[in-house]
């Protein structure tokens, strides 16, 4: 995958990486071969030694509606306090769930991840606050506990961080590439964006604010964090930063930097081995060196477009419920419908408000337009349809794709949302095909490939790649809740020929690619898995 050429050239690094982890018709990327069910990596990382804090299950008592939640509606915000975080990483990163059949029992996540398998980890950073020592924690979700990495040796420590806390996001490549391949580092990048949405949806049900701190390296997080220590992870597999996010009440001081946040920090602990061996896929570690965010990036100035509030979906459950019994479809009837009412709404919350979480936290303006595979619209022809989230990429996404198009703005939909038919006709088939002949793709309401901006972003910019998966995991994440919030189902699809894609649409070149790919329908349930509560095992009162 390297040459002399690239091995110098971070762009050229990404570049070869993400045409080398492409599918293809006639062959699919670099993988495992097979399933080595023995060496299945730990989905629980654990830091032994680390003292750690029982956080009380309280999601229950949240009040908060899910359609306030999505409307950008916060209720009082909740004081900075243990049992308020604790709702923060229940909602988040905690269980939703666990699957039994025969004498398998596995968990579910409020956080999807592909094939369940969780590369993502979440720390939290704070000063200290009532129920919480201060310092660097690590939260391990299996049971529902602060493990504290690090603690500082001054009580003045952490004096910056006042209205809130940081939350950091890291990956576990080895989790996605034991059953992925070279395509893993895709994934975990998906499973990043999906996990920055949920903590915003949980921050938000709880009156706060998540915000991304775009200007924080990776060094620098890895320093935090302690990712660094060598000696911690002796026999364990790294781990690697992704982001951090300010969360809380309050904006994030001007003055906060992790580098200060890092001293003066001692650390304890030392991470648990999740394989007993692990092949390294060298094209992931270079993309991961060639995708490096360097400190101090400029942050963005993009302010949303202001637009009409979200039309309301009906839904009557709490925040809590609904986050908590979202559910990654594994088919789909074939039958169920959707109103074409309620598939505008759904795609109207793609598109940024000032206030309406996931996507108030993303500081970008938006890079990735959705090209929707409608099956099963009431009232809506089907076809093929793309949602052009910002007015400026439309002119440029009409040059790029090449092809008898329409372009037709959708009639019946909203003024304000820019839903454009490119073409009418039965496109089950190319859906299925396209999503690696996956049925699920075919037999839903709709499907979706995130289309994205791909070249122009990556000038100077090699780090932006991770961010372009990101922002397709966020609009994942709004289209797992509002289909829930519509008592239907969703799921994420990493499988899909990448090129054959873009040739359906005449696509040349590397201006735009698609990243990610979803559907939405009707669920079939596979009645001989029994779904059970999700911290039944710990027996810890609310």
């Amino acid at each position: 995958m390297k040459s002399d050429q690239t091995h110098s050239d971070p762009l050229a690094q990404v570049i070869a990486y993400h045409q080398a982890s492409k599918h293809h018709l006639d062959r699919y990327a670099p993988g495992p071969g097979g399933l080595d069910w023995a060496n299945q990596p730990d989905p629980f990382r654990r830091y032994a030694g680390a003292p750690h804090v029982e956080l009380p299950l309280r999601a229950d008592a949240l009040p908060t509606s899910f359609e306030s939640v999505r409307r950008g509606e916060r209720p009082t915000a909740y004081p900075l306090e243990r049992d308020a975080l604790a709702i923060l990483f229940e909602l988040s990163l905690g269980l939703s769930a666990w699957k039994q059949h025969g004498g398998s029992r596995w968990a579910l996540r409020c956080n999807p991840s592909s094939g369940n398998l969780h590369p993502t980890e979440g720390y939290l950073v704070c000063a200290a606050l009532p129920g919480l020592a201060a310092g660097v924690h690590h939260y391990l979700s299996h049971d529902h506990v602060l493990e504290q990495r690090a603690a500082p040796s001054s009580e003045s420590w952490g004096s910056e961080l006042h209205g809130g806390v940081v939350v950091a996001l890291t990956g576990i490549h080895w989790r996605e590439a034991w059953k992925y391949g070279l395509r893993a580092y895709r994934y975990c990048q998906h499973d990043c964006g999906h996990a920055i949405a949920t903590v915003a949806y949980a921050a938000a049900a709880l009156g706060w604010r998540a915000r991304l701190l775009a200007g924080w390296g990776d060094a620098e997080l890895a320093t935090l964090l302690g990712l660094n220590r060598a000696e911690d992870f002796a026999d364990a597999e790294s781990e690697h930063p992704e982001v951090a996010l300010w969360v809380g009440p309050e904006p994030p001081p001007a003055n906060l930097s992790p580098s200060t946040l890092a001293d003066g920090l001692s650390f304890a602990g030392l991470a648990n081995r999740l394989s007993h061996a692990q092949h390294d896929w060298q094209g992931i570690e270079e993309v991961d060196q060639a995708a490096h965010r360097p400190h101090a990036i400029p942050l963005p100035a993009f302010q949303p477009t202001l637009r009409p509030p979200l039309a309301e979906s009906g839904c009557q459950a709490s925040a809590a419920t609904l986050i908590r019994q979202r559910r990654s479809a594994v088919a789909f009837d074939g039958v169920t419908s959707l109103p074409a009412e309620r598939w505008f709404a759904m795609l109207d919350a793609l598109l940024p408000r000032p206030d309406a979480p996931p996507l108030d936290i993303w500081p970008w303006s938006p890079r990735v337009h959705p090209l929707l595979f409608a099956h099963r619209i009431e009232g809506i022809s089907p076809g093929l349809y793309l949602l052009a989230r910002q007015a400026e990429a439309l002119a440029e996404l009409r040059g790029a794709l090449h092809g008898q198009w329409t372009w037709a703005k959708v009639a019946r939909a909203p003024e304000h949302l820019p839903l454009y038919q490119l073409t009418v006709g039965d496109v089950r088939d190319a859906a299925r095909v396209i999503s690696c002949h996956q049925d699920i793709a075919a037999d839903s309401c709709f499907a979706v490939s995130f289309l994205t901006e791909f070249a122009k972003p990556l000038q100077d910019k090699p780090w932006a790649y991770r961010e372009l998966f990101w922002e397709t995991g966020l609009l994942g994440q709004i289209l797992y809740l509002e289909a829930e919030a519509a008592g239907i189902r969703a799921t994420g699809i990493g499988c899909f020929f990448d090129d054959a894609l873009h040739r359906l649409l005449g696509l040349d070149g590397l201006a735009w690619q698609a990243l990610y790919h979803f559907t939405v329908g009707g669920p079939v349930e596979d009645r001989r898995v029994r779904s059970l509560p999700p911290y039944t095992h710990l027996r810890r009162p609310g």
